[in-house]
């Protein structure tokens, strides 16, 4: 019996040059936040791990509210995003629903669509290649739908990876620009499929979200390495 694990960035693969180069060019936008200028072009070529963020605090306060739609119903493909303020919780709610699918009820299509409400709407900052890349491609997805297979996801503990601190304590106006913070968060994806198979197991990944003090929190990409 197959299983299919959801993949991590390695769903698709790039399309032409020009969009190989639009990926980088939004890369570099998102990363310039997050990195010191000195690691920019090395991020953008993905010839540095981009565990050395440079970049942006933590709000000085938060608040919570969860969207009506914030948990998984029937005939919803993907949650709604939570209105909230803080880049964790958001970080944490925007994991659990990359790491849950269910591929019986809803085509890669509507999938994709239910992420889409989870990004930015600031285009220059938007890294949505990243995002997509978390979810396989049309033809393993009806693979995985003539296998029954679903997944869903518990998501443990979220934090400002350690360089990120760093940096922001070095610099801390960096924030004003983009608003854009480095969250790493650890949880388990637990995936089932036909003929009770099943199976588990632990995971963790650091996204870029921003967060601006006038509107709530939105996700800007899934970075290419963890960042501790």
């Amino acid at each position: 019996m197959s299983r299919n694990r959801f993949p991590s960035g390695r769903g698709r693969r790039h399309g032409a040059p020009s969009s190989v180069l639009r990926r980088a060019s939004i890369g570099g936008i998102v990363l310039a936040v997050l990195l010191a200028v000195a690691g920019l072009v090395a991020y953008v070529t993905r010839a540095e791990s981009p565990a050395a963020p440079k970049a942006t605090p933590a709000p000085a306060s938060s608040s919570t509210s969860p969207s009506p739609a914030a948990t998984t119903h029937a005939g919803v493909a993907v949650a709604a995003p939570p209105r909230t303020t803080d880049p964790i919780e958001f970080a944490k709610a925007a994991t659990k629903v990359l790491w849950t699918y269910d591929t019986r009820s809803f085509s890669q299509a509507e999938h994709l669509a239910g992420l889409k409400q989870w990004m930015t709407s600031e285009k220059k900052y938007a890294d949505w290649k990243s995002v997509s890349d978390q979810v396989p491609t049309r033809v393993l997805w009806s693979r995985m739908h003539d296998n029954g297979q679903h997944a869903g996801a518990t998501v443990g503990e979220g934090h400002f990876p350690q360089a990120f601190k760093t940096a922001l304590a070095q610099d801390p106006g960096a924030i004003t620009e983009a608003y854009v913070y480095a969250v790493t968060v650890t949880g388990k994806q637990s995936i089932a499929w036909k003929g009770s198979g099943a199976g588990a197991e632990s995971r963790s990944t650091t996204l870029a979200v921003q967060c601006r003090p006038d509107r709530d929190c939105a996700l800007v990409g899934v970075l290419p390495n963890v960042a501790p």
